[in-house]
């Protein structure tokens, strides 16, 4: 298969098999039984081995599966088969398949696959995403494609400027529809949508299945077969989850003492804000710790850097945003770290699903300081169990108590009333202090939140800078001590009390702190 665009991201690894069925029992052409014998992939995971039959069947397809299930191979098999089946010449502006996707990321890694289990066919793909130049991608479309991969904002613009037309479609995919809704893109999607032919098979996947998406789902599907390989937002099964109970400012030094002791495999950090990304990143060098950060800020070529510095192991820790969360699949992950806990509960079902991939074992553990309780109740309804709590870290504090010492309750008619009057967002040393700015009427009964633990300030910089030029409201410092320029977390002392945790090494847990509850 020839590609107009090409990219350096690894195709998806295969998801944990389906033993009762191989690969060569789904009646897919000889060119894709020898691109799947080549990679020694012989049995389907359970998505593939439910979806493939369907989808040669030409049926609209709903699934609901998580991440790392196999399901750009689910769609891409049939898709590959089809038009190989059904040879057209090359039209220019036209494509025969689109798959539209929320991420960078996740198109380059869906145009991989393609390639990959195209390789003996004649089929054309090009990938189109913003963040770089358009000129390639406008030269493949003039040709004329077969698959078109494309982010929905690109997508559009080049449909406005005439580049492509989206009326001959035969086959479209809306991959990680939850995540386009969580992004702003449904009006995109709808736009794309209305320029489709009516005739054509819709393929829709989404992690989770709220009812907005199961609307937009009844809305653009005909008599579609539904396929749901795991529970609704569960949790893969091989990750060991658990939760630090930590204050703001101590954030950062047990994160450098968590990489310090976890000595193998790669490090995913999840933080919430884009520059609390670029100043985790700041501290860990200080501490000599090689990383990176990805996020909608950085340009693509540099995006693209920091993922394959992260793959080839020149850099052990990277730094995230839920932008990315979807589209980093690498393996050998063997860690994700929830700096800050997700602002919306579902993010946390995809922060950690980069571990633990193709049924490999992973761990994930979540910081949660004392804002953000609130966010942890949510993440333990949507998930239906408690996190389990580590008190044996060097930053534990007596007495400090959350979410998780309560039971989680069923999740049902929303998030509860945690949320109510504002939120006040702050950033700097106190907790809630620093720059901040209410949204609601109030900041009372809403949470405060901000990064906490990082660089020291420079000299004649306040940790509370203004932003009156942004028009925001400024919150109130928490404290005294948020005048005050703050320094490096402190890091654990020598000698203490070894003890084992969850990892495997001891996290020198001070004498007399309280002990793991399992």
């Amino acid at each position: 298969m020839s590609e107009h665009h090409s990219v350096n991201i690894d195709s998806e690894a295969p998801a944990p098999a389906s033993p009762e069925i191989t690969f060569a029992s789904l009646q897919l052409a000889e060119p894709l039984q020898r691109a799947l014998a080549e990679k020694k992939y012989t049995h389907p995971s359970p998505i593939q081995a439910q979806a493939i039959p369907l989808l040669l069947e030409k049926h609209d397809l709903i699934g609901c599966a998580q991440t790392g299930t196999g399901k750009t191979a689910a769609f891409a098999l049939p898709i590959l088969h089809h038009l190989d089946a059904a040879p057209k010449p090359p039209v220019s502006r036209r494509v025969r398949s689109l798959i539209l996707t929320p991420t960078r990321e996740l198109a380059a890694q869906i145009g991989e696959s393609f390639r990959a289990y195209g390789k003996h066919l004649r089929l054309t793909h090009t990938v189109v995403f913003g963040g770089v130049g358009q000129t390639p991608q406008v030269r493949a479309l003039h040709r004329g494609v077969d698959i078109l991969i494309a982010t929905p904002g690109r997508l559009l613009d080049l449909v406005d400027q005439g580049h492509v037309k989206l009326d001959e479609v035969e086959i479209f995919v809306l991959d990680e529809a939850d995540r386009m809704l969580d992004m702003g893109f449904i009006h995109d999607v709808k736009k794309i949508i209305a320029k489709l032919p009516a005739r054509r098979q819709t393929l829709f996947f989404s992690a989770t299945m709220p009812p907005v998406i199961q609307e937009l789902a009844n809305t653009i599907l005909t008599r579609p077969k539904r396929i749901e390989v795991t529970p609704v937002s569960s949790t893969a099964e091989k990750i060991d989850q658990h939760l630090c109970h930590v204050d703001r400012n101590d954030k950062a030094g047990l994160l450098v003492h968590l990489i310090e002791q976890h000595k193998e495999g790669l490090i995913l950090v999840f933080v919430r804000m884009k520059h609390g990304a670029n100043r985790l990143v700041e501290r860990l060098e200080q501490d000599r710790i090689r990383a990176d950060a990805i996020h909608g800020n950085k340009s693509q070529g540099a995006r693209q850097r920091a993922l394959e510095d992260f793959r080839t192991g020149k850099i052990r820790v990277l730094v995230a945003t839920d932008i990315a969360a979807r589209g980093i699949d690498v393996k050998g992950i063997s860690l994700v770290v929830n700096f800050d806990l997700p602002e919306e509960p579902e993010a946390y079902v995809h922060r950690i699903g980069r571990t633990a991939r193709a049924g490999a074992e992973g761990k994930a553990i979540s910081f949660c300081d004392r804002s953000e309780r609130g966010m942890l109740r949510d993440v333990e309804r949507l998930i239906r169990k408690q996190v389990p709590v580590l008190r044996d870290h060097p930053f534990a504090k007596a007495g400090f108590e959350g979410a998780s010492d309560e039971p989680a309750p069923a999740r049902g008619g929303g998030r509860g009333g945690n949320r109510g009057g504002g939120r006040s967002f702050g950033q700097g040393g106190g907790s809630g202090g620093g720059q901040g700015r209410n949204r609601g009427a109030s900041a009372q009964g809403g949470r405060s939140r901000g990064f906490g633990g990082g660089r020291p300030a420079h000299q004649g910089e306040s940790p509370a800078r203004s932003h009156s030029s942004q028009g925001h409201s400024h919150a109130p410092r928490a404290s005294s001590h948020a005048d005050r320029p703050q320094t490096s977390s402190p890091r654990p002392q020598a000698g203490g009390e070894q003890k084992k945790s969850f990892f495997g090494f001891g996290f020198g847990r001070k004498p007399g702190a309280p002990t793991l509850r399992n």
